[in-house]
């Protein structure tokens, strides 16, 4: 395991893998390489199992959510906090970013102010100016390309599944072959789990009605990735043919935040692709069960898909306060 090592003044070091990281944003899953995804999950392992400890005294996290959030703004805090720093909630509907401030000026001004920015709003783009005029690091929080912070949390829970070795010891090299299906529109999460699971070596497939496929250059991305470690990125249109034999079977919500017009719609094209029991029957005996979260039950997911023996989604909910806590470790120079 990378794991950090402690100098003689007891401060830990980060792995060598992340260091280079420092300072750098985090606009896309595929920003990382394999290593440093690795290691992230390595150092989320040990701050979750309490091995290691990162201190950011001093630091600040500035989140502009532009959408509706829970995990995200809360783990985003709660990782602060318990690495030693402070988050200033920049809302909005209370700021003059809300009032139509150019991005421009505002990252330019908060890069005097934060130590970095985590940022949940509508298209990539915006995303990309901020991370282009501010001199400090950039977090994807969600975008509606990509959610980069959800997938770290996803597979640190694969790999707690099929990867641990002693509580909060992971070998990775275990999940290199295993297979994660997904189930539902070809949306942010599912480009970030294509992507990351590439990175991995584990094979993912998106499982999806015509029509709602992932975005055709993340897809040709995320195979590219995948290549190099011997996986595969799939995409396939018959939900028992996507689930059988898989190691973790994921769903979302079928219509995404700004697509509620959509909802009806997206209903009827969904039909039997529901994430129930008699899918995860098909998948592998040891299959886990993840939602990103918030769930509909009867609609995506089953009831008792969301809360039988096979499901992780409140550990999965869990582990995004560990592995931020390795990214923002990592950017801030803990």
């Amino acid at each position: 395991m990378a794991s950090a090592a402690s100098n003689p003044a007891g401060a830990q070091v980060l792995p060598a893998a992340l260091q280079p990281l420092r300072g750098q944003d985090l606009l896309s899953s595929g920003d990382l390489s394999a290593e440093q995804t690795a290691a992230l999950l390595e150092l989320a392992a040990g701050l979750k199992a309490g091995r290691c400890r990162i201190d950011l005294g001093g630091k600040v996290l500035g989140l502009i959510f532009s959408k509706a959030s829970t995990r995200t703004r809360v783990s985003f805090t709660v990782a602060m906090a318990r690495l030693g720093g402070q988050t200033l909630d920049l809302n909005p509907q209370v700021s003059q970013v809300g009032r139509g401030e150019p991005v421009a000026d505002t990252a330019r001004v908060l890069s005097r102010y934060v130590d970095a920015l985590a940022i949940r709003t509508f298209g990539q783009d915006e995303l990309a100016d901020y991370a282009h005029w501010a001199s400090i690091p950039v977090i994807n929080a969600l975008t509606d390309l990509e959610h980069p912070c959800q997938a770290l949390a996803d597979y640190l829970t694969l790999a707690e599944a099929f990867a641990t070795t002693t509580p909060g010891e992971l070998n990775l090299q275990n999940l290199k072959g295993l297979t994660l299906t997904y189930l539902g529109d070809g949306n942010n999460v599912a480009h970030s789990l294509m992507l990351c699971g590439a990175l991995l070596g584990v094979h993912v497939r998106i499982g999806c009605p015509q029509g709602y496929e992932p975005d055709g250059a993340v897809l040709a991305r995320s195979q590219q990735l995948a290549a190099a470690q011997g996986s595969s990125v799939t995409v396939l249109h018959e939900p028992v043919a996507a689930v059988r034999g898989a190691h973790a079977l994921y769903t979302d919500v079928w219509a995404s935040m700004g697509q509620e017009e959509e909802k009806a719609e997206r209903e009827r094209a969904f039909a039997g692709w529901c994430l129930e029991e008699e899918l995860i029957a098909e998948a592998d005996s040891r299959a886990i069960v993840l939602h990103c979260l918030p769930a509909y039950r009867g609609l995506e997911i089953s009831a008792g898909a969301m809360e039988g023996p096979s499901s992780r989604i409140f550990d999965q909910a869990e582990n995004r306060l560990h592995a931020q806590q390795a990214l923002l470790a990592a950017l801030l120079g803990g």
